[in-house]
C-alpha cells in the first residue's frame, strides 16, 4: 500500500513539474517581449523551479530520515522482545 501512495505522489509531483514546463514554454513561445527580456524571464523561471524541487527535496529527505528512525527504532524493540525470553531459558 505505501508503495502506491509513494507512486502515486511521484507521479502527481512529477506531472505538475512537467506541466509547469510545458505551459512555460508555450507563454514564451507566443510572448511578444524581445530576446533579451524572454531569456530574463526564462533564467528567473528556472532558478523558481529549482529552488521549488531543492525545496521539496529536502522536505522528503527529512521525512525519509524520520521514517527510517522510526523504523530502527521499532526493530531495536523487536529484537529486544525476542531477546528477553531466550535470556530467561
Amino acid at each position: 500500500m505505501s508503495d502506491r501512495c509513494s507512486n502515486s505522489g511521484f507521479a502527481f509531483f512529477s506531472g505538475m513539474v512537467l506541466g509547469a514546463a510545458i505551459g512555460g514554454l508555450i507563454g514564451l513561445l507566443y510572448a511578444p517581449e524581445p530576446g533579451e527580456e524572454t531569456r530574463k524571464k526564462v533564467s528567473e523561471k528556472t532558478k523558481e523551479i529549482s529552488d521549488d524541487l531543492l525545496d521539496r527535496f529536502d522536505d522528503l529527505k527529512e521525512n525519509v530520515n524520520e521514517i527510517l528512525g522510526e523504523v530502527k527504532k521499532t526493530g531495536n524493540q523487536v529484537i529486544a522482545d525476542v531477546k528477553r525470553p531466550l535470556k530467561k531459558g
